[in-house]
């Protein structure tokens, strides 16, 4: 088994390379099919991501596979290799085994412990496999991917803490009013910072999301995807008063919402309190707001030190997940070292019944033929014992012939023989 992972991502490449080579959805399983083509390719299994995009092949030559796949690459993106290769990457066998797990934990991420590209991974392997391009090999490698990232998630402070400005903002304002189910959020934009946002809220559990944008149809789309509302920026006044949380990242010149504004949505709202989140520069929300009763504003520059902080937390929870790591690959080549043992076993069991079978065929025809019994049980012990002789002795013959004294040692023990004791002359 030779494993190889050919790839680029966002360490290896900027953006506008990586979509050279990116394979969209609607072509994953057109390139699956084309890559398990690849003479060398025996297993395949793609992940493209905005980040990456990396072919996980098993190959019969590693040299020759490497070059069909960057080959293959090139070609199926109408590319020449001059444009990809300066940005290229490939890990073999156990390096490969190790990058595949240090994906799956989210530590070879943009951003450090985050848990979508487990997800990701766990889509493409679904399509690899319904398109018929894993087998035996890649299958045990993603599952025990999949099982090193759980562990990892469960053992580990990874995915603890916020570190996004995004996340974080829906963190502070968990910690504000505790649970979210009986809470509405007002976010303005529609970028992707405010798509996360969403995300977030959405996944914390929050009754209700108004999305407020000068395009009303991006401000419907974004808020489409949680089961939001989406409006356009004209109706921001009327849809502020009945929010707890608000958070703005627009890529306005001018403030959104000004101390008037804002003002006026307190006093409808009978003073209770507004969490704010401003994630813009230049900012959108007026500074003097933060001065207003019930008024919890905070700014991008605010949460730069929460995420600093859960950044280093995240930072010593990696260090224990690299020990996790490392013991699992590991525990995956012992297993597929075992699994090897059993395919010979298996395979010399079968050789060894096959040929016992024909023999038996051929010990049966003498006794119909009126061959006496002891006459057909010599012939079957005869042939037995030389059928099943044949072989190793060609092998050992062979062995002496090149000098492999190793592989003769080895055969005494395989085959239980005392030691060979020193020559006589």
């Amino acid at each position: 088994m030779s494993l190889l992972t050919l790839g680029i991502n966002h360490t290896t490449a900027p953006v506008q390379v990586r979509e050279l080579v990116a394979i969209s959805e609607q072509n994953l399983r057109a390139a699956l099919r084309k890559l398990i083509e690849v003479p060398q390719v025996s297993e395949a299994l793609i992940v493209s991501t905005c980040n990456r995009t990396e072919l996980h092949c098993e190959v019969t030559q590693m040299q020759e596979g490497k070059k069909g796949i960057m080959n293959w690459l090139n070609t199926f993106h109408n590319l020449r290799s001059e444009h990809t290769a300066p940005y290229l990457y490939d890990y073999q066998d156990r390096s490969m085994v190790h990058h595949i797990f240090r994906v799956a934990c989210g530590l070879d991420s943009m951003v450090l412990g985050e848990p979508q590209i487990l997800g990701q991974l766990k889509t493409a392997y679904q399509d690899a496999s319904q398109a018929g391009t894993v087998g035996r090999n890649l299958n045990q490698l993603f599952q025990h991917a999949f099982s090193v990232a759980k562990e990892v998630r469960t053992s580990t402070e990874i995915g603890a803490n916020p570190v996004s400005v995004a996340s974080a903002a829906v963190s502070l304002s968990k910690k504000i009013f505790g649970e979210l189910q009986h809470h509405s959020a007002l976010l303005i934009g529609a970028g992707e910072t405010i798509e996360l946002a969403a995300d977030h809220l959405k996944a914390a559990g929050i009754r209700k999301i108004v999305v407020a944008n000068r395009s009303i149809e991006r401000a419907e789309n974004i808020a489409g995807r949680v089961g939001g509302q989406g409006v356009g920026l004209s109706l921001v006044n009327d849809v502020l008063p009945a929010s707890e949380i608000v958070i703005t990242a627009t890529a306005s010149t001018l403030p959104i919402l000004g101390k008037g504004l804002v003002e006026r949505a307190l006093k409808r709202r009978r003073h209770k309190p507004i969490f704010m989140v401003d994630l813009a520069v230049p900012r959108d929300i007026e500074p003097e707001v933060a001065g207003l009763p019930d008024i919890y504003l905070y700014t991008v520059d605010d949460l730069q030190d929460v995420i600093q902080h859960n950044l280093q937390s995240r930072q010593k929870a990696a260090e224990a997940a690299e020990e996790i790591i490392a013991r699992e690959v590991e525990k995956f080549f012992l297993r597929q070292r075992g699994q090897g043992v059993v395919d010979t076993v298996r395979a010399f069991r079968e050789k060894t019944e096959s040929q016992r079978d024909d023999v038996l065929e051929k010990a049966r025809k003498m006794l119909e033929q009126g061959k006496s019994v002891e006459e057909t049980l010599d012939y079957l012990a005869y042939a037995l014992s030389n059928k099943f002789m044949h072989d190793p002795s060609e092998a050992l013959n062979q062995a002496a012939k090149e000098g492999k004294n190793e592989l003769i040692d080895a055969a005494r023990i395989l085959l239980n023989l005392p030691p060979e004791g020193p020559n006589e002359y």
